[in-house]
């Protein structure tokens, strides 16, 4: 008899029963297609080569200080030279700047994240133009004519792929000064790494690149760092020989590399270095797929193993007619197939919509996850699964032999064997295991998440809005420039709604570069202890009535005033946690500090005394759960930039987002207005990877409790059809039918029992060796653990409650009779 002809016995067999084979199907599709579409996501993200030239030379080279908590520090152009000098191992350097520009002649007037680039970067990158050139060393030089090329995604969404765009030029504002450049060329598809861009640009673009500061300052650092592998070398050389280098060039210069910085070099593979924020989470969203595999498949054995058990008449009639054990497994594994592959081509339907959503989800952490292709490696994957599942499905039951006993012959009521009743069990219990390891990882999330939501600003957020207002500094000199802020902010004021307005140069929770900048000072009657370093504190730049805007009251002195402006005496306010650091139980207004970093005399602020004028309370505009705020704020008419307002509104602050649009352009028509948003609207936009690692794994977490109830239910429900003679002469005896209720739901409480304790020593162990090797894992506590027991344990009772319910309305009469 053929496998093809056994196919077809397989179909007729299983469509008598519809309820077995559907059910079977989507547990195996959940399962399956989980898998597939997951697959699809890390074999994209994770393993799929990047478009760049012989990408395993390329490398990522990283300098961090930890002793001032900057994993990444970046290099400084004196660094470059040092650690680029006469290297063997890395052929060659290429440099790349994170910058804003505000860009005039591609469109609407808007401030645009790009990329400042030496010569040898796109070389080094190994990247190809797909029209027009990329830059090359004759773009070098701050004689060189202003040049900058187009990322394919910005070309294609903003700009249509208009191919007149090359040779166009255009206008490119910053801080220090407005620059043009012509539109050279158009970058091939290619991962945006460092940081997403729309252009990159050569450094004539930048007049602060072209700067002496940028150019001769050792501690000017604001440049990443890529090289590319000499032909024979290794990433372990490079790294060998980079120490090397960055040890004697530290031992140079020790007043800039003090041992307390902590300064150390690295270098990893390109590939390695974009996927490090999507490596864990995505594995850990794989395992936890794998995880639910398990479930189904654990459920679909019971299942399977309960209807071969029911057909144990057929397969010894079978047997004693001479089919062998093989001809017997070959029916099972027809069987299976049908089962598994009806599983699969659900689980493929499954799959497709869950990898376009999971793309999106991954788009969070990874910029390769955008535009992520569904390719055929997810089908093979489900097929594959499918596979397996079937062999493991097909060799699970035991074959009857050919002398089996009469009891079986006889066709009559089911005998659970201890051997299949235990593998029920362990089915079962499997299934628990796995769902508690799910149900306490999504509780961690939850809890994260929970403590994220309750954590809530000083000030009410959503009567906050933010608008980036990028500076404009063509054909204005600096007091022009300060004086159309001072215009905005009084226009916006008079608008109807609008209670406070001032700005600043970082928007709370969003503008991270703006919000990392961190300078060493020193404080007047300020001791300092053990040979300490410098303090050291955030750098904020507010307008008067900033802390008026957010709704934050002044402890001590006074706000800032329209009479502190360049010329005037030099004042700061600081932060609650600041003041008593530097002045435990003293007044700490009108004493002075002063800025002693060594970065200040590149980015225009000077080393004079500044004396404290008010102190306020912390305020964290960085991290979600507020910490202790070490902040400085001086007066943007002073020193510091202006580019961001904050407005404070009586009504729905987006209903005067209009008004406020309009005024400014009343006052300059090419002046972009750009994100306007609630710091409501903020917050919540840094919480949603958290709020999708919630939903995510809270998802997985659900469907698997589903699948093992279930899965209980129908163990308890076949051991209860097993023992209705038990039963019978149990009743027959005097038990009562609480008696019986009890002991069957006892059962699936044990089941559950053993299922959570072995998910708990597992989820322990797992929880160790995750935090070893993955930093940002939050550890459960002892009330997740409890709290996914809890639920597990109730589940499981409520999964008993339907089966134990028949086994005590057992009639003691009939069942003896049947039997």
């Amino acid at each position: 008899m053929s496998f093809l002809h056994d196919l077809k016995i397989a179909v007729r067999s299983l469509s008598r029963v519809p309820a077995l084979w559907a059910t079977i199907a989507l547990t195996l599709a959940l399962g399956i297609g989980a898998n597939a579409a997951i697959f699809n996501v890390v074999r994209a993200v994770l393993l799929r080569p990047l478009a760049n030239r012989d990408e395993d030379k390329l490398l990522y080279i990283r300098q961090s200080a930890p002793g001032l908590h900057q994993e990444n520090a970046n290099f400084s152009i004196p660094e470059i030279k040092d650690i680029g000098a006469g290297l063997k191992t890395i052929r060659e350097l290429g440099t790349f700047s994170t910058i804003d520009f505000t860009v005039v002649g591609l469109g609407t007037p808007r401030e645009i994240p790009a990329g400042v680039v030496d010569g040898n970067y796109f070389d080094v990158m190994g990247l190809r133009p797909v029209l027009g050139r990329l830059l090359t060393p004759a773009d070098d030089g701050p004689n060189a004519a202003g040049a900058m090329v187009l990322t394919y995604g910005f070309w294609r969404n903003a700009l249509k792929s208009d191919p007149g765009v090359i040779g166009k030029t255009v206008r490119l504002e910053t801080f220090e000064g407005p620059r043009s450049a012509v539109v050279v060329g158009v970058l091939e598809p290619s991962v945006p790494y460092p940081v997403a861009t729309e252009f990159i640009a050569n450094v004539v673009t930048s007049p602060h690149h072209l700067s002496a500061t940028m150019v001769q300052g050792r501690e000017h650092r604001m440049t990443e760092v890529f090289g590319r592998l000499a032909p024979g070398a290794t990433v372990e050389e490079a790294r060998a020989e980079l120490k090397s280098v960055y040890s004697a060039m530290t031992s140079a210069h020790p007043e800039v590399y003090k041992a307390s910085s902590q300064y150390t070099i690295d270098v990893k593979r390109m590939h390695d270095q974009i996927n490090s924020k999507a490596n864990s989470i995505l594995w850990i969203l794989f395992a936890a797929s794998g995880l639910l595999f398990v479930i189904a498949s654990s459920n679909v054995a019971n299942l399977v193993l309960a209807r071969t058990t029911r057909r144990e008449s057929e397969l010894a009639v079978r047997a004693a007619l001479g089919a062998s054990t093989k001809v017997l497994r070959r029916s099972l594994l027809a069987e299976s197939m049908v089962l598994c592959v009806s599983g699969a081509l659900a689980a493929v339907l499954l799959a497709i919509p869950m990898a376009a959503v999971l793309s999106h989800y991954a788009a969070r952490f990874s910029v390769r996850a955008k535009d992520m292709p569904i390719d055929l490696s997810l089908v093979w994957f489900g097929i594959g699964l499918a596979l397996v599942a079937a062999v493991f499905l097909a060799y699970i039951p035991r074959m009857p032999a050919a002398n089996a006993p009469q009891s079986a012959l006889s066709g009559r009521g089911v005998r659970v064997t201890g051997g299949s009743k235990r593998r029920l069990r362990i089915f079962a219990v499997t299934q628990i295991t796995a769902s508690f390891l799910l149900l306490a990882g999504s509780a961690v999330l939850m809890k994260t998440l929970f403590v994220l939501e309750q954590s809530r600003p000083p000030y009410e957020s959503a009567k906050v809005m933010a608008v980036n207002l990028p500076v404009m500094t063509y054909g204005k000199t600096p007091e022009q420039v300060r004086t159309f802020y001072r215009d905005v902010k009084e226009r916006i004021s008079a608008l109807p709604g609008v209670e406070h307005v001032s700005s600043g140069f970082s928007v709370p929770w969003r503008d991270e570069q703006g919000l990392g900048i961190g300078l060493a000072f020193a404080a007047q009657g300020a001791t300092r202890t053990n040979g300490q370093d410098d303090y050291r504190a955030k750098f904020r730049s507010v307008s008067p009535g900033f802390f008026e805007t957010f709704g934050v009251p002044l402890l001590q002195g006074r706000d800032f005033n329209d009479g502190d402006k360049e010329g005037s005496e030099r004042v700061v306010i600081i932060s609650q946690s600041l003041a008593q650091m530097l002045y435990p139980g003293q007044d700490a207004v009108n004493r002075h500090l002063w800025w002693t970093d060594g970065v200040i005399k590149f980015i225009g602020i000077s080393g004079e005394p500044r004396r404290i004028v008010a102190v306020v309370p912390d305020f964290d505009d960085e991290n979600i759960i507020p910490a202790p705020a070490m902040t400085i704020y001086q007066p943007t008419e002073q020193e510091g930039w202006n580019g961001r307002l904050f407005v404070r509104t009586r009504q729905d602050a987006y209903a005067v987002v209009p008004a406020i649009t309009q005024a400014i352009h009343q006052l300059s028509t090419d002046q972009p207005v750009e994100k306007p948003s609630t710091l409501e609207d903020v917050r919540a936009e840094v919480l949603t990877p958290d709020k999708l690692n919630a939903i995510v794994f809270g998802g997985f977490a659900a469907v698997a409790l589903l699948i093992s109830v279930v899965g209980v239910a129908g163990v308890l429900a076949f051991s209860v059809s097993g023992r209705t003679r038990e039963f019978g002469i149990r009743m027959a005896l005097g038990a009562q039918r609480r008696d019986i209720l009890t002991k069957v739901l006892a059962e699936g409480a044990v089941m559950a029992g053993i299922g959570v304790g072995v998910g708990l020593v597992v989820g322990f162990v797992l929880a160790q060796v995750a935090g070893k090797y993955i930093g940002e894992i939050h550890q459960p506590g002892a009330l997740v653990f409890v709290a996914s027991s809890v639920v597990i344990l109730g589940a499981a009772v409520i999964a008993s409650a339907v089966p134990a319910n028949r086994a005590a309305r057992v009639n003691a009469v009939e069942a003896l009779r049947a039997e």
